[in-house]
């Protein structure tokens, strides 16, 4: 399973260098996501974030945006804020992940997450990557893309779209769809 994950990311990766569009834009529901840590930033305080400690305590809802402080990524950043309590609710926690460096997503975790959840730097982008989140159009960034993890490490539903509006009410749907086992631990 491992395995075929990791031929596809290296599949991917040499199509992208060689400039061939990825046939996918973002890994399918079933599929297993690819364990991560990484530093991440919570009310300006950095810390070690691990998605396979996040997914033993429940759900965990990741969303990966192109760049922390633009007008539609701090409009995301905020409503995910708003609705920390109700995933908290249904066992769910939330991660926002950007190729931004650690020290503007300090400031952003307090500005525009109101400190209410972690953001992940990926300035390697190993971890948007291995989401298939990478912006096709500026390689650069992450693509808009929300993701609800499963706590067998699979991926339970996605949602692409570069507007913001529809990321927290589709992602607060799909956790409210999952089977109560895998809602809440």
């Amino acid at each position: 399973m491992a395995r075929s994950l990791l031929l596809r990311t290296a599949l991917w990766a040499a199509a992208l260098a060689a400039g061939v569009p990825s046939a996918h834009a973002a890994l399918d529901i079933g599929d297993p996501v690819p364990k991560f840590t990484a530093t991440a930033a919570l009310g300006g305080k950095t810390f070690r974030y691990s998605l396979a400690e996040a997914l033993a305590k429940g759900p965990v809802v990741l969303y990966f945006f192109p760049a922390a402080d633009s007008n539609d990524c701090s409009i995301e950043a905020h409503a995910f804020a708003e609705a920390v309590d109700q995933f908290a609710a249904l066992g769910a926690s939330v991660i926002g992940v950007s190729a931004d460096d650690i020290d503007t997503l300090s400031k952003f975790s307090v500005k525009s997450c109101q400190s209410r959840f972690p953001v992940a730097s990926d300035q390697g982008k190993t971890v948007i990557q291995g989401f298939d989140a990478l912006m096709q159009t500026r390689p650069d960034f992450a693509n808009r893309l929300s993701y609800v993890i499963a706590t067998d490490g699979k991926v339970a539903y996605y949602y692409q779209n570069l507007n913001p509006d529809k990321h927290v009410e589709r992602m607060l749907n799909a956790v409210r769809a999952l089977p109560k086992t895998t809602a809440a631990k």
